[in-house]
């Protein structure tokens, strides 16, 4: 009797960690270049709780079921759809690239494009002021900036009556998607011994830099809440699973007396 309320908690759990991961994708859907996270759930098996047990023939026995367990696998290689903003400082990219940022403390940050800005050192950053690891540095007076496909920064300055280069945005490819880990504001993490491929934009793979542009998340409302409705029903059996096994406990304890 105890081990249907510990399944039937398990399950609460699992699907209230589904409900989350849901909600996080919805709460997310206007956040640019968000990627969606996908709920994937495992078995729990439990362990064996008979000591008297050899242990060689604990090898040649099954592991019983304990429930489930729900993990959120973020969708990183599924791209978003690009939006025109005709903003010059909005930067996309199409295809499965990343640009180089540097963090505050110095570590490697990745970035699937956003709006940039001019910090106040002259470099250009993300509009939370992180700096592009490609260190590249706009005069006071440049105007008329712009953000080729190839990564090419340019700028007018001054009297100049030609656009000058700035400098060059380059990307980088994952090889393991799952070495990457998704932070607050599009941003990735990557895991030690993570290997990034460095390419121009349009090598590799990497794909091809759009100016004016920004990549949307690749949440669809839809399925989510298709997904939202099927936990919501799955919650509510394991609640009833809790129900009946107090029932079930309360007319056993009634029988002693």
């Amino acid at each position: 009797m105890n081990g249907a309320f510990y399944v039937g908690a398990i399950g609460l759990q699992s699907q209230q960690r589904a409900l989350d991961i849901i909600a996080g994708n919805i709460a997310n859907i206007n956040t640019p270049a968000f990627k969606r996270s996908e709920v994937r759930f495992s078995e729990v098996l439990a362990s064996h709780a008979d000591a008297d047990v050899p242990r060689a023939d604990l090898a040649e026995m099954p592991l019983d079921s304990a429930g489930v367990l729900a993990e959120a696998t973020p969708m990183i290689d599924e791209a978003g759809p690009l939006e025109v903003t005709g903003h010059p400082l909005d930067v996309a990219i199409e295809g499965a690239g990343f640009i180089e940022l540097m963090g505050p403390e110095g570590q490697t940050l990745l970035w699937r494009g956003g709006t940039l800005k001019v910090g106040d050192d002259g470099m250009l950053a993300t509009a939370t002021g992180i700096p592009l690891k490609a260190a590249i540095t706009v005069p006071d007076d440049a105007t008329a900036i712009t953000i080729g496909n190839d990564g090419v920064v340019r700028a007018q300055s001054g009297a100049a009556t030609t656009a000058i280069e700035l400098g060059q945005i380059s990307l980088v490819k994952a090889s393991d998607m799952t070495a990457l880990r998704q932070l607050d504001g599009g941003l990735y993490r990557v895991d030690d011994g993570a290997h990034l491929t460095d390419a121009k934009p349009g090598e590799d793979g990497t794909g091809m830099l759009v100016q004016g542009s920004i990549e949307r998340s690749n949440v669809e409302m839809n399925s989510e809440m298709v997904q939202l409705m099927l936990v919501q029903r799955a919650y509510g059996a394991n609640a009833q699973v809790l129900q009946a096994a107090d029932q079930l406990m309360g007319i056993a304890n009634g029988l002693r007396r």
